[in-house]
């Protein structure tokens, strides 16, 4: 019994193989580790179902919906981390200071990553559905509830704000 409806629940996956490239591709890019990137497609299809479960209808654009689903949980996901780093910073300060590792890194990566990482969460949020997700400006308006132009404005702020970024690492 339980086989037959594990079965059926695999047969009515909620998403198709090309939604769950991009809730991937859009963790990834918001920051979210690999070994995360499971956890967070099960999360957007747990809502997913959800919202059909509760009687709500589907979303008119499935794609862009769990783009959107996934960008907000990478923001979860960096206040979350956020929080653990300021409790590991407290527990640091109790004992000797721990030396960085010597991993190798892309320093215009880290400069865009710490640039991203230093936006607000609603230009953040933009700027990964928009450049990350390839979500078009009405897209990210009508799955975000805000209109066309709030969206083209936290971009032009968001992009000004990284290339400042950039020039101050002088990375660019």
């Amino acid at each position: 019994m339980l086989r037959r409806t594990a079965r059926r629940v695999h047969e009515e996956d909620p998403l198709d193989a090309a939604q769950e490239r991009r809730v991937r591709a859009v963790l990834a890019l918001g920051g979210v580790p690999q070994a995360d990137l499971p956890d967070g497609v099960q999360q957007v299809r747990l809502r997913l179902l959800e919202r059909a479960a509760s009687g709500r209808e589907a979303p008119r654009n499935v794609s862009a919906w769990v783009a959107v689903v996934a960008s907000n949980l990478a923001m979860d996901w960096h206040r979350a981390k956020r929080r653990q780093e300021r409790l590991g910073e407290r527990l640091a300060s109790l004992r000797e200071p721990v030396h960085p590792s010597g991993e190798e890194t892309s320093l215009l990566s880290l400069a865009v990553a710490r640039g991203l990482d230093e936006l607000p969460d609603a230009q953040r949020q933009v700027v990964i559905l928009r450049f990350f997700a390839d979500l078009p400006v009405r897209g990210i308006a009508e799955e975000l509830g805000v209109p066309e132009g709030t969206v083209k404005s936290r971009l032009h702020t968001a992009v000004r704000a990284l290339r400042e970024r950039l020039h101050e690492d002088e990375v660019v």
